[in-house]
């Protein structure tokens, strides 16, 4: 059944980002301030450990073990998001203080050291007609690794931004994301069949905790007086050095994917997966690591966010139309089962879920060889 869109299919931004911006817009009119800021940091942290519980859930731990067949491409994925990334990010530096501040760097490097999307590296990859089932176990892999490594990562190269990887940072990292998604994996067994049946309304859930994440971090921002910092000039020398982070992952991860032998299809999945960046697992990291400072730390991301889809739904067009691409092309001899495209993926069912979710189903189960047309998506 064919969903009528929410916006114009002209309009390059999602009803979801939308949302977003309006959630700023509302932190920037009416910031929650004393005993209402208390509360909301409280509902915050409890929506928090909430996501990475249906995180935990949702991730099929038999599609991840089945994707370890093609470990050399997960492998390369895992070195884009979390080594090349990083290393740019640190080269970065370069542009302190004449076209970013300390803390618009901060959140530059932040958002280099977050976990790849899952959902929306599915939907371009199936567009582009390139391994769909690789792209959805790397997503899924990144994202588990991210839970673990953005954050010592984080530790480690932010410093002081962070305040540093104390016992007490780590305690609250373990405790409202590791625990939670780790709990999620052992309920699995059990909640996986109520989160099929109810996916629609939980990710509703997923989206409105987001916003209550972003609501607060924003509010938080706005007591502190912290958004004098942040010029529309700096915001638009902070756009420009966003747009050159993303055109150079996007030749690097398909030219070196090329270097290094593999197909098209698989180049494909790389580039996707390799380039992008989760709004969705990005923001509830932040708001543990950063705290009252949480808000110029994510606007870098939510911004890299909407810019990797509108570049990216471009491209994976374009990709389409390659003369080597064909209708039944969607893998190099990788195959996969049909549930991880649905169940598994946070970042699909808090922000990219709409662009993603019709091409997560692109792979029939023990049909690999028979994808059925993704609708493109809509940001």
């Amino acid at each position: 059944m064919n969903r009528r869109p929410l916006l114009p299919s002209w309009l390059p931004v999602d009803g979801y980002v939308l949302a977003l911006l309006g959630t700023v817009g509302l932190a920037a009119l009416l910031p929650a301030s004393g005993a209402a800021a208390t509360a909301a940091e409280s509902a915050a942290t409890g929506v928090v450990a909430l996501l990475f519980f249906l995180y935990g859930a949702r991730l099929s731990t038999r599609e991840a073990l089945d994707g370890l067949r093609h470990w050399r491409l997960h492998l390369t994925v895992l070195g884009a998001t979390f080594l090349v990334f990083p290393l740019l990010g640190l080269a970065a530096r370069g542009l302190v203080p004449g076209i970013l501040t300390p803390q618009l760097y901060a959140g530059f490097l932040f958002l280099c050291l977050v976990p790849s999307t899952i959902q929306s590296s599915i939907a371009f990859t199936s567009i582009a007609r390139g391994n769909v089932p690789a792209a959805i176990c790397a997503g899924s892999f990144s994202s588990l690794a991210g839970i673990v490594l953005t954050p010592l990562l984080a530790a480690a190269l932010l410093g002081g931004d962070t305040g540093g990887l104390s016992a007490d940072a780590v305690l609250r990292i373990v405790l409202q994301l590791l625990a939670p998604f780790l709990l999620g994996q052992v309920l699995r067994r059990w909640v996986a069949g109520f989160l099929v049946r109810h996916k629609k309304v939980l990710g509703y859930v997923d989206r409105g905790s987001i916003l209550l994440v972003v609501y607060t971090a924003f509010s938080q921002g706005m007591v502190a007086g912290i958004w004098h910092l942040v010029t529309p000039g700096r915001l638009a020398l902070l756009l420009a050095a966003e747009a050159v982070l993303l055109a150079l992952m996007l030749a690097l991860t398909w030219y070196g994917a090329g270097r290094l032998g593999f197909g098209r299809a698989d180049r494909i999945a790389i580039q996707f997966a390799g380039s992008k960046k989760s709004l969705a697992a990005g923001l509830p990291m932040a708001s543990v690591l950063f705290g009252a400072h949480a808000s110029l730390a994510v606007l870098p991301l939510m911004l890299f966010h909407q810019m990797q889809l509108m570049v990216c739904a471009v491209l994976a067009k374009r990709r389409a139309r390659d003369p080597e691409a064909t209708d039944g092309q969607t893998a190099d001899g990788q195959t996969t089962g049909g549930e991880g495209a649905d169940g598994e993926g946070g970042d699909g069912a808090a922000t990219d879920g709409q662009a993603g979710a019709g091409a997560a189903r692109t792979t029939a189960p023990g049909r690999p060889d028979a994808p059925a047309p993704a609708p493109a998506p809509r940001r």
